[in-house]
C-alpha cells in the first residue's frame, strides 16, 4: 500500500498520482471489492484506503465507471495464450480458461464486474480475445463461430466460478459446517415421493465439497464441447 501525505494543491495531487501508479490503484480497488463488494469501490473510499485525496486518483481514473473498467482490464492481464510454445490449440486454449478461472477464484468480485463494465474496450480483453480467436480458427472454426465459442467460454467460466458449491462467501468459515447442516436437513426434509433426487442430493452436504475437483470437472466439461465440435478435430 502506498501512503502519501499531500496538500490539496494541483501540484501536490500530481506528485501523489505519480507516486501511486495506475496498477497500484487497480490492485487495491480489486482487493476492496473482494473484501466488501463492488458497491464499496468508490473514488472517495479508495482514496481513504490509499491515504491520498480523491483528486490524486482522478489523474488515473476520471470516475467510478472508469475505475471499475480499469479493475477488470488489470485482472484480465494474466489471461493469455503462450503463442511461442508450439503446443496444440487445445492445450493453449485450456490454459487460457484455467487462467481465467484462477483469477476469478482469487477475486470473487470479478464475476459481477465482468457483467457490469464494457470489458471489450480494454486492452487485456482485446488481447485475450485475439489469442482465443487465433487458436479457435486454427481448430477449424470460422472467424464468426470462433467469436461465439470465445464468448461461450468466457461466460461459462464466469458461471462456473459464480456457482461454486458450498456456502455463500458471506458465511464466515466458522459457521460453514452449521450452514451445510441446515442445507442438508432442508433438502432431506422435502417430500421423497415428489423430489427423490433432491433428497438424495441433500446427503452431499454432510461434508465440505471438493472444490478442486469441481473446477477440474467444470473445465473438462467446457473444453469437451469446444473440442468435440471443432471442424479440424480429426
Amino acid at each position: 500500500m502506498y501512503l502519501v501525505h499531500e496538500t490539496c494543491t494541483l501540484y501536490g495531487c500530481q506528485v501523489a498520482a505519480e507516486r501511486l501508479s495506475r496498477t497500484a490503484v487497480a490492485e487495491r480497488a480489486l482487493r476492496l471489492g473482494d473484501e466488501e463488494g463492488v458497491e464499496a469501490v468508490t473514488i472517495r473510499r479508495l482514496a481513504q484506503e490509499l491515504g491520498v485525496t480523491p483528486m490524486a486518483l482522478y489523474w488515473h481514473f476520471k470516475n467510478k465507471d472508469e475505475l471499475l473498467f480499469g479493475i477488470v482490464d488489470h485482472a484480465l492481464a494474466a489471461v493469455r495464450a503462450d503463442r511461442t510454445a508450439g503446443d496444440p490449440w487445445q492445450k493453449q486454449l485450456r490454459a487460457m480458461v484455467e487462467a481465467l478461472v484462477a483469477v476469478m477464484r482469487e477475486h470473487p468480485c470479478l464475476s459481477e464486474l465482468m457483467h457490469a463494465v464494457a470489458k471489450d474496450e480494454g486492452e487485456s480483453f482485446r488481447r485475450a480475445s485475439d489469442d482465443a480467436l487465433a487458436l479457435l480458427t486454427a481448430a477449424g472454426y470460422g472467424i464468426e463461430e470462433a467469436w461465439w465459442v470465445a464468448s461461450y467460454l468466457m461466460h461459462a467460466t464466469i458461471g462456473l466460478v459464480h456457482a461454486q458449491p458450498d456456502c455463500p462467501a458471506t458465511v464466515p468459515p466458522a459457521e460453514a459446517a452449521e450452514w451445510r447442516r441446515k442445507k442438508r436437513l432442508m433438502l432431506e426434509g422435502l417430500p421423497g415421493d415428489r423430489y427423490p433426487m433432491m433428497v438424495a442430493f441433500g446427503a452431499s452436504y454432510a461434508k465440505a465439497p471438493d472444490t478442486e475437483r469441481y473446477y477440474a470437472f467444470g473445465v473438462d466439461l467446457i473444453m469437451a464441447a469446444v473440442e468435440a465440435m471443432a471442424p479440424g478435430r480429426a
